[in-house]
């Protein structure tokens, strides 16, 4: 390597660096703002707040993976220099989360159609746990259930299917015939894992609606944290092959790169068997560090959290990589990918291991104002860490990186 090459990456790296500072400096004001405790508007309850940063990342994905940026050119991107544009998708995000929350799904399905996905219809249903609080943070957990059924789906379908079987035709159709798709599979996924949860967070249980969790017999929870964990330990290996691995090695099944029926069928059931693999492991390391979960167990005893944390860990991991591929030019880059993606693999789980050490330590009660300790009911780092990822994509994809990197991922 020339010394001018190894100057351009010293300084690339500083630049990535002091960008990532800056980054981590806006996401802890943002927290601070909406959703810390001792903060200003006290969002974090912490479902509603979940369910907003939820639903902004599920918005971030809409606009930049499946309509790619349209009716916007990433040429006018470059042309004005990142900021404009940035501004104005920034803005169109933000105003579809809050439609999608309070218009979609707060007045309109939750009055018209499934009661549970509004808070005023909860509580003009009366009964117990129709209270205001409650109401709303029922409400929210499904929302979250849902939203997070669709970023799983988005990102699924992009490292699979790709374009398939749209390749031949315009942006505008493909992004819609993407988008109807990805909603069709959401609703069944969530109908399957996650509706028959939300059923019996009401009392009496809606067993007309919604059948018992068939889940609760060898899971020893009927709570729906176990698809949760589960889905968020299969998007780690979704990211880490996307991000990490340059696609592979589902790529090899494509031509030219392309996805295809078979690439995204084997995508899915593969990350689905890794995310399995990693969540069992996860819960062994966990049983032998707080020994083993058991039915009606509280705090970190209980097995809905056991699966919750695994969802958590992997959430740490899946923003490492996130990090490494956006400030830091995706370090090493190697001659040979395999070796280059095995160290990238192992910066990205030490560097989750940073992150989780970092929220459940002091210095997370101090600038986050979270609760102290692990497994705490009103506590969950998935806000956080989506909150950061929100940022971190929307400077990546919607400013390009500005001012001192262009991002051209």
């Amino acid at each position: 390597m020339s010394a001018q090459s190894v100057s351009e990456t010293q300084q690339s790296f500083v630049k990535g660096f002091i960008s990532f500072i800056i980054i981590f400096v806006i996401v802890l004001a943002l927290w601070h703002v909406f959703m810390d405790a001792n903060g200003i508007l006290k969002f974090y309850t912490p479902m509603l707040g979940f369910s907003l940063v939820a639903v902004w990342l599920g918005s971030i994905l809409l606009i930049s993976n499946i309509f790619e940026l349209s009716p916007f050119r990433e040429e006018k991107m470059s042309s004005s220099g990142g900021l404009g544009l940035g501004l104005i998708l920034t803005a169109l995000s933000i105003i579809f989360m809050l439609i999608i929350v309070y218009g979609i799904f707060w007045n309109f399905i939750g009055r018209f159609g499934v009661a549970y996905f509004s808070p005023a219809s909860i509580v003009a249903s009366g009964g117990t746990g129709a209270e205001p609080f409650v109401a709303r943070e029922n409400a929210s957990t499904a929302i979250i259930y849902i939203v997070t059924a669709f970023i799983w789906w988005t990102l699924v379908w992009d490292l699979g299917f790709g374009a398939w079987p749209w390749l031949d035709t315009s942006k505008g159709v493909r992004a819609w015939s993407k988008f109807c798709s990805i909603s069709v599979l959401t609703v069944l996924t969530y109908a399957i894992l996650f509706h028959p949860h939300v059923c019996q967070l009401f009392y009496p249980p809606q067993d007309k609606a919604g059948v018992s969790p068939w889940w609760a017999e060898f899971a020893g929870t009927g709570s729906a944290f176990l698809s949760l964990g589960l889905a968020l330990c299969s998007l780690k290996w979704v990211v880490i092959s996307d991000l990490l691995w340059d696609g592979y090695p589902w790529k090899w099944l494509g031509k030219r790169g392309q996805g295809n029926f078979i690439r995204g069928l084997v995508t899915l059931v593969g990350c689905l068997i890794l995310g399995i693999i990693s969540m069992v492991v996860l819960l062994k390391i966990m049983n032998i560090y707080w020994m083993e979960p058991f039915e009606g167990g509280q705090y970190t005893d209980a097995p809905y959290f056991r699966y919750l944390h695994a969802g958590e860990i992997s959430g740490f991991i899946v923003l490492a990589a996130f990090i490494l591929k956006t400030y830091f030019n995706n370090f090493p880059n190697l001659s040979v990918l395999g070796s280059s993606a095995l160290i990238r693999t192992v910066i990205a789980f030490l560097g989750g291991g940073l992150f989780y050490a970092f929220y459940y330590s002091n210095l997370s009660v101090m600038l986050l104002g979270k609760v102290p300790g692990v497994a705490q009911p009103d506590d969950t780092p998935l806000v956080w860490t989506m909150l950061f990822l929100s940022v971190i994509i929307v400077h990546a994809q919607f400013f390009g990186g500005w001012p001192l990197k262009r991002s051209k991922s």
